[in-house]
């Protein structure tokens, strides 16, 4: 895919000081937290399904002692079912994700008064950070979003954030690769029209990384771009293009240098491990193990270590 650089259109003095009045303490102090998707791709390594009986999934998931829990939420009666089994498991709820579609005005609707009854529900159990990702128009190769379309999610995007910004919750708007075709033009279009007071950046490293072609400048441009964004990072390592099984700094993205340049920028976002399997991944570990090495790495790297 070809990229452009967009970086000299925005002031670098600007993003630190817009992501230092952006982020407050109580952000900065939000527990790491497990994104639910790496467990569903070891459930479905093992032949199990998870979710199936969340009584005993929490459990195991209690068992890594992570702190905190990032799950894909449907509607607000998918989490009242679950809320109840993170108070006994003592699993902390900053962030959940929510897909949506965006980009046509009746699916907008209905997705924003989702959002706003999701979000509801969420601040009642301390939830501080709404992530979502509009959907594509299909998943795959289908047709990219068009300008109508576009404007037509942007606009949206902005409105239903800043009714979550009234009731104290945060949306944050994610990608994966899609966004990033076409020199990212859905992507920067986003970011570039709506209010960074309405809406955040959860930056998903891993995919900027994929999307932009296996890019590590893509990676700290989006940093540097975007940082007055950022209130979550969605963590992920890859050796030679494939995911790998556990989270370490060392990779196809140098997580080091990645942790530096945030500290420098004073960003000091919302943590979620989101290492997860895919087809070619060498599996060695149990879903526990793996997690408990994520969370000691994570740790490590981006609050003993650095902050």
């Amino acid at each position: 895919m070809n990229r452009r650089n967009f970086v000299s259109m925005l002031p670098g003095l600007a993003v630190v000081l817009s992501s230092q009045k952006l982020l407050t303490d109580e952000k900065a102090s939000l527990p790491i937290s497990a994104n639910e998707y790496n467990w569903v791709t070891f459930y479905n390594r093992e032949g199990k399904e998870w979710g199936k009986d969340w009584d005993t999934c929490l459990a195991e998931f209690a068992k890594t002692k992570i702190p905190g829990f990032e799950p894909s939420i449907n509607d607000a009666a998918h989490l009242e079912e679950m809320i109840p089994i993170l108070r006994k498991y003592q699993i902390q709820l900053p962030s959940i994700y929510v897909g949506s579609l965006m980009h046509e005005e009746e699916l907008a609707q209905k997705s924003s008064e989702q959002l706003i009854e999701i979000a509801k529900k969420a601040k009642s159990f301390g939830t501080k950070i709404i992530v979502t990702n509009p959907n594509p128009i299909q998943w795959g190769n289908g047709p990219l979003k068009n300008d109508r379309q576009l404007l037509c999610q942007s606009t949206h995007l902005d409105k239903v954030g800043k009714s979550l910004r009234e009731m104290g919750v945060k949306l944050a708007y994610h990608t994966h690769d899609v966004e990033l075709k076409a020199d990212a033009r859905e992507f920067h279009h986003v970011l570039q029209n709506t209010s960074p007071e309405n809406l955040s950046f959860c930056m998903d490293v891993h995919w900027i990384y994929r999307g932009s072609e296996n890019s590590q400048l893509a990676v700290f441009d989006t940093l540097k771009m975007y940082g007055n964004r950022i209130v979550s990072f969605h963590l992920r390592q890859s050796q030679n293009g494939i995911w790998t099984e556990t989270f370490h700094p060392e990779g196809d993205i140098d997580y080091n240098k990645f942790a530096e340049e945030v500290k420098k920028m004073g960003i000091k976002a919302h943590l979620v491990i989101e290492q997860c399997l895919e087809e070619k991944t060498i599996q060695k570990l149990s879903v526990v193990e793996a997690h408990k090495i994520n969370y000691s790495e994570v740790n490590k790297l981006f609050t003993a270590k650095i902050w």
